[in-house]
């Protein structure tokens, strides 16, 4: 699928797409015969995952730490010619749940701050003339 779509599918501006294209979070994986960028199903399931790191305050650093560690297991399944030591498959598997851990705590912390913030409107309106 071309560019637009994807921003659509991922509602994601076509620039913010092309910015982690250039620092290598995505690589479109096929081109078009004249020349343009084509993206599959797994581009798209990636693109999502990074917006999905997004609000969590997660840098690109970070997504770039996951998205490797998780390229890495995946190409360790079964059938795959990608074995690892099961020293690196621990250690990946570790930081994998780190994220995960992580992003359950960031998920709390908005939880409390949206439920301030409720709190916060609901103060105002108790406070208009009815």
């Amino acid at each position: 699928m071309q560019i637009s779509e994807v921003a659509a599918r991922t509602e994601l501006p076509l620039r913010t797409i092309r910015q982690y294209e250039d620092c290598g979070l995505v690589v479109p994986s096929a081109s078009s015969p004249g020349g343009f960028p084509l993206y599959t199903d797994a581009d798209v399931a990636r693109l999502m995952v990074i917006r999905r790191m997004q609000p969590l305050g997660f840098g690109l650093d970070e997504t770039r730490e996951l998205l490797t560690s998780v390229d890495r297991l995946a190409a360790d399944l079964p059938g795959t010619d990608g074995a690892l030591e099961p020293a690196e498959r621990d250690a990946l598997v570790a930081r994998v749940r780190r994220y995960e851990e992580a992003a359950t705590a960031r998920v709390a912390d908005l939880r409390a701050q949206l439920t301030r913030a409720e709190e916060f409107a609901a103060s105002l309106r108790s406070r208009l003339p009815h």
